[in-house]
């Protein structure tokens, strides 16, 4: 079992040296430093399972720490040892989310005792399992995602509706998997569905099933996604996208507990638990109309931002090492490594596509090696070719739609009814497209074509 990890934090060395030999004396991992302002230089290297600070030190106090941890990482346990002229202060900071606080002189027992229950509460290794199961397919280093993790793993306890936000592959199906696992309904299936891959007038069946006989071609009763995960967990990946008629639906059923098949005329309960994900910002959609705002509250208890992978460059080595292993194994290839400048160029790029660009990159690099290890010039090469495939369907399409609509608003000179007879769609709908997009008629009118 794993070590519970305690930054110690005390300008006072005696002080600090026989608090480290007590809580190592009771089976706890202790990384001591003399300042609040070292405590944060380490904690920016490596995340522990509980931090114990005193209040009153030279330079930043143990309050000025605290809400630097705070602003920082909200879900790490902090504990404050203070004299009696600060109690006042450490009172006021539990309810702000300090875990707890002794006076001075602390009992050693009751200090352990308290420890003991913070790193419980943060999932470290002090838990009844120690299992990290939950997170396996997660390869990572960074201190920003063991913090997202450590929420992550307090989020997947409750059963509140979470929302995940990141970038285009970043990982988003990965960590809702995760969460899956963590939780109370790891037992139960885990159905994921991609709202903005599946056309809107099949989205309905696909999420809520349909009866036989409700449309042509259902010649078959059809349970639904939601239905098939009963007691488990539905992810619905980017959510953005889903119609607005079906956000409605969906609203029921967080509300509720209950669905209705197309063409049933009774509902059916279902219990599943939601996590959803976007690469957009919901908030602007909800401004702009285009997403309800209950449903954003609803569905946004709890919210997880995923790092694009250029702000976890220390995870680009272990995820080409990850992927590398799984690629020569299927490719038969036998290929130890990457030459040092090959891997300094796989740590320098940008990524946009972020963790799929690299794996597409590497793959690349893997099926045109001739040599033992991959050289910087494959590396340079899939650099610059960066496959099609990188972009997800979502992507591509609103893409294609965006350049469709400025064409046709160019060739009508910004005339929305004519560019509604074209794409043989009524005016509402192309209003909101356009607005979707960002795209102003007005833009377009009496525009000098030489120009």
């Amino acid at each position: 079992m794993k070590q519970p990890a305690i930054l110690v934090v005390d300008d006072d060395a005696a002080l600090r040296e026989l608090i480290t030999l007590r809580l190592e004396a009771n089976g706890f991992r202790v990384d001591a430093v003399g300042s609040g302002e070292a405590a944060l230089a380490r904690l920016a290297v490596a995340r522990p399972d509980a931090v114990l600070t005193d209040m009153q030190m030279d330079g930043m106090d143990g309050m000025a720490l605290f809400n630097a941890i705070r602003a920082r990482d909200p879900a790490l346990p902090v504990i404050v040892l203070t004299a009696h002229g600060t109690i006042p202060d450490a009172v006021a900071a539990t309810q702000q989310g300090l875990f707890g606080y002794l006076t001075k002189p602390y009992d050693a027992a009751t200090l352990v005792d308290l420890l003991k229950r913070a790193t419980r509460l943060a999932g470290s290794g002090a838990s009844d399992d120690g299992d990290s199961s939950w997170r396996s397919e997660i390869v990572t280093a960074s201190p920003a995602m063991e913090t997202l993790l450590a929420e992550a793993k307090l989020a997947a306890q409750s059963g509140a509706s979470l929302l995940i936000q990141g970038e285009s592959g970043t990982g988003k199906e990965l960590l809702a998997r995760a969460i899956h696992h963590a939780s109370p309904r790891r037992g139960k299936p885990f159905v994921a569905i991609n709202c903005g891959a599946i056309p809107a007038e099949l989205l309905e069946s696909e999420l809520f099933g349909h009866v036989k006989g409700a449309f042509t071609g259902a010649t078959r009763d059809h349970p639904g996604l939601f239905l098939s995960a009963d007691g488990g967990t539905v992810f619905l990946d980017e959510i953005g996208d889903m119609p607005l008629p079906l956000q409605v639906k969906l609203l029921r059923v967080l509300q509720e507990g209950e669905v209705r098949p197309v063409g049933a005329t009774e509902m059916r309960a279902v219990d599943v638990r939601i996590l959803s994900a976007t690469h957009c910002d919901l908030e602007e959609a909800v401004a702009s109309g285009g997403f309800r705002e209950d449903l954003y509250y609803r569905l946004n208890v709890v919210n997880l931002r995923l790092p694009p992978l250029r702000e976890r460059r220390e995870d680009i080595p272990l995820l080409a090492q990850h992927f590398l292993a799984a690629l020569t194994e299927k490719y038969h290839r036998r290929i130890r490594g990457f030459a040092p400048d090959a891997l300094d160029m796989l740590a320098a790029a940008d990524w946009p596509g972020n963790i799929r660009q690299l794996a597409n990159a590497l793959e690349q690099c893997v099926a045109l090696c001739t040599t033992p290890t991959i050289p910087a010039s494959l590396v340079a090469r899939a650099l610059r070719d960066k496959p099609a495939e990188i972009q997800p369907l979502a992507e591509a399409r609103a893409a294609f739609e965006r350049d469709y609509l400025v064409n046709l608003l160019k060739l009508t000179r910004g005339h929305v009814s004519e560019v509604a007879r074209l794409a043989g769609r009524n005016r509402t709908e192309v209003y909101r497209l356009l607005q979707r997009h960002g795209l102003s008629p007005a833009l377009f009118k009496d525009r000098d074509d030489a120009g």
